[in-house]
C-alpha cells in the first residue's frame, strides 16, 4: 500500500488514508518509519516508510507470526492491538503496544530491520495501562510511560520494572481520557505530548514541559495545541498525536483524524486516519499550523513513491502485507499455493457466516470514500464472495454458492438477504461500488454500496444498494474502519484476483 501526493505546492491530507489510527512516528538518517494500531486483525500493526513524510509505503506488519500475536476467537472487535509507539534507539528499532485480549497486557519488540523479521515479545507483566511509550534519558534509563498518566522505569532486554509506576502530569484537570503519552527530550525541556477529551468528536492534544524525564510538568498555556472540536472543519476527533523532526530541522505532528459524510450528526466509514501538520516553536512551546485537507508542501522535496498494483493475481507464494484477516490466518484455511495464482480459501466448519469470529477472510482496509472492487470467484465447492466489514454485527456482503448470488446485510442483531438470482456457470465476477451520498438533508447517509455482478457482455448488473451508514462508526461503535476483503462461508472457495480502484 502507499500513498500518492501531489509533488508540487500542496499535499493531500491525510497522508495514510483508512482504517490506520494512533500513528506512531521516528526517522533514522533521511528515513522515517510509521507504525499504527490493528486491533482485532493479523498480521498486527501496519508498519510504513516514506523519505519525506507525505508519501508512504507499507513494508510489512510487525506482528506476523502466532508467536508475537496471540487473538483468540472471543476477542471481541475493537479489541486486540492497541497504540504502538515506534522508537529507534541504540542502533535498534523498538515497538511497544497492548494487547488487550486475553489479558496479554503490554510486549515490546524490536528489530535492526523495520521490515522484520521481529523479534517475539518482552513481556511487561509490571506496566499496567495502554497506550505505552518508550523514551532514553542521557544516562540510558528507559521510561515507559501509559495513558493515565503514570510512567515507569523499565529494562527493555529484559521487561522488569525497576520500580513502582509514578503519577505523572495528566493533562486539563477533568479532561475525558489523558492518553496517547509521548516523552521528548528537545533542547532544554523534556516534552510530555498528550491525548484528551476522548477519541471522539472532543479528542484534543495537549502538552506540558519539565526539566527531568519524570516532570514536574507545567502545561503550555495554549493548551489544547490541536483540536477539532465544536467546528464543523472537514477533519474530526484529531488527536494521538507523535511529533517529528526533519532533517533540515523543522518539526512535524503525525495525529490520527476522521472524515465525517453525509448528515446529521455525520458518519465515518474509513475509521481514524493518518494526517500531517507542521509545528512551530514559539517561546519553547510548539504552535501546530492549520490542519486541512489540502496542505502547503513542506520545504523539502517530495519523493513520490511507486505506486502499489491495486490489482492482486496472487502469484506469489504469500500475501502481500496490506492483507488482513480476522483474529488469525491459518495457513491449512489459507493461501496461495494450493492452486497457482490463486487465493484458495476453506471456510471453517462452524463458521457459516460473517457474525462468526473463526470467518475464514482476507481483506484490505478501505481507503478512499468513492471505490469499486470485483473478483473472480470459482465457488464450484463451496459458497463465497465479497464483503464490506466494519465489525462483526455491522457488514454486508455478496455471496456466490448453491446456485445463487445472494446479496446480505447484518445491522446490530438483524440479517436479512437483500436481494438473490442465479448464478451463470463457471467462475463468476463479483462487484461491489462506493460512491458518496450529496447531503440534500440533515438525514442523508454518507454514501451507498452497490452489489453486483459482471455480465459475459461487460456491464455490471446491481443486485441491490445499501445505506452505509450502517456500517460506520457512529452506528456500530469501536475504533476501527471497513476493510473489505474475500471470505469463505462453506466448503473450499477459490479467488484469481481481487482489483481495488480508487473512484
Amino acid at each position: 500500500m502507499s500513498s500518492q501526493h501531489d509533488t508540487g505546492s500542496t499535499f493531500t491530507n491525510p497522508v495514510i488514508p483508512g482504517f490506520h489510527p494512533d500513528p506512531s512516528v521516528c526517522r533514522v538518517g533521511e528515513d522515517y518509519y510509521l507504525a499504527c494500531s490493528s486491533f482485532e486483525y493479523f498480521p498486527g500493526v501496519p508498519i510504513f516508510h516514506s523519505r519525506d513524510l507525505v508519501n508512504w509505503t507499507q513494508i510489512g506488519n510487525v506482528l506476523d507470526r502466532p508467536s508475537q500475536l496471540r487473538i483468540p476467537s472471543d476477542t471481541p472487535p475493537s479489541a486486540g492491538i492497541y497504540a504502538p509507539t515506534l522508537r529507534h534507539h541504540g542502533g535498534r528499532f523498538w515497538l511497544v503496544v497492548t494487547n488487550v485480549a486475553a489479558g496479554e497486557g503490554n510486549l515490546l519488540f524490536s528489530s535492526v530491520d523495520p521490515a522484520g523479521p521481529w523479534s517475539d515479545p518482552v513481556r511487561l507483566p509490571g506496566v499496567h495501562g495502554i497506550d505505552p511509550d518508550l523514551a532514553w534519558d542521557e544516562d540510558g534509563t528507559c521510561w515507559c510511560t501509559v495513558a493515565g498518566v503514570s510512567q515507569f522505569r523499565i529494562d527493555p532486554e529484559t521487561g522488569e520494572t525497576l520500580g513502582p509506576a509514578q503519577p505523572v502530569w495528566s493533562g486539563t484537570p477533568g479532561a475525558l481520557a489523558p492518553e496517547a503519552p509521548h516523552l521528548y527530550h528537545i533542547g532544554e525541556y523534556w516534552y510530555l505530548l498528550i491525548a484528551e477529551g476522548g477519541t471522539e468528536r472532543g479528542h484534543g492534544v495537549s502538552i506540558g514541559r519539565g526539566r527531568t524525564p519524570n516532570g514536574p510538568f507545567e502545561p503550555c498555556p495554549a493548551n489544547p495545541i490541536l483540536t477539532h472540536r465544536s467546528t464543523h472543519k472537514p477533519i474530526q476527533n484529531t488527536g494521538h498525536a507523535d511529533l517529528v523532526q526533519a532533517p533540515d530541522g523543522s518539526w512535524q505532528l503525525v495525529l490520527l483524524g476522521v472524515r465525517p459524510g453525509g448528515g446529521t450528526p455525520g458518519w465515518h466509514v474509513l475509521g481514524r486516519e493518518t494526517f500531517l501538520v507542521p509545528v512551530t516553536w514559539v517561546d519553547d512551546w510548539p504552535v501546530v499550523g492549520e490542519l486541512s485537507p489540502e496542505m502547503p508542501a513542506p520545504a523539502w522535496p517530495l519523493r513520490p513513491v511507486p505506486a502499489t498494483p491495486v490489482r492482486d493475481d496472487f502469484d506469489e507464494a504469500e500475501l502481500r502485507p496490506l492483507w488482513v484477516s480476522l483474529r488469525r490466518r491459518p495457513t491449512e484455511l489459507c493461501g496461495t499455493k494450493e492452486r497457482a495464482g490463486w487465493l484458495t480459501l476453506h471456510a471453517d466448519p462452524s463458521a457459516d457466516t460473517l457474525d462468526h469470529p473463526d470467518l475464514v477472510f482476507v481483506g484490505r482496509r478501505q481507503q478512499h470514500l468513492s471505490c469499486g472492487v470485483r473478483t473472480l470467484v470459482d465457488c464450484s465447492g463451496g459458497r463465497g464472495g465479497l464483503a464490506v466489514r466494519l465489525d462483526d454485527r455491522h457488514h454486508y456482503e455478496i455471496e456466490a454458492g448453491d446456485g445463487r448470488i445472494k446479496v446480505f446485510a447484518r445491522i446490530g442483531p438483524l440479517r436479512t438477504k437483500v436481494a438473490s438470482r442465479p448464478v451463470p456457470p463457471g467462475p463468476v465476477v463479483l462487484g461491489i461500488e462506493i460512491a458518496p451520498q450529496p447531503s440534500g438533508d440533515a438525514r442523508t447517509g454518507p454514501d451507498h454500496l452497490s452489489f453486483g455482478v459482471e455480465e459475459q457482455g461487460g456491464g455490471f448488473t446491481v443486485l441491490a444498494t445499501l445505506d452505509g451508514r450502517y456500517l460506520s462508526t457512529e452506528v456500530a461503535g469501536g475504533f476501527t474502519g471497513r476493510v473489505i476483503g474475500m471470505y469463505a462461508a462453506a466448503g473450499t472457495v477459490q479467488f484469481d484476483w481481487c482489483d481495488y480502484q480508487p473512484r
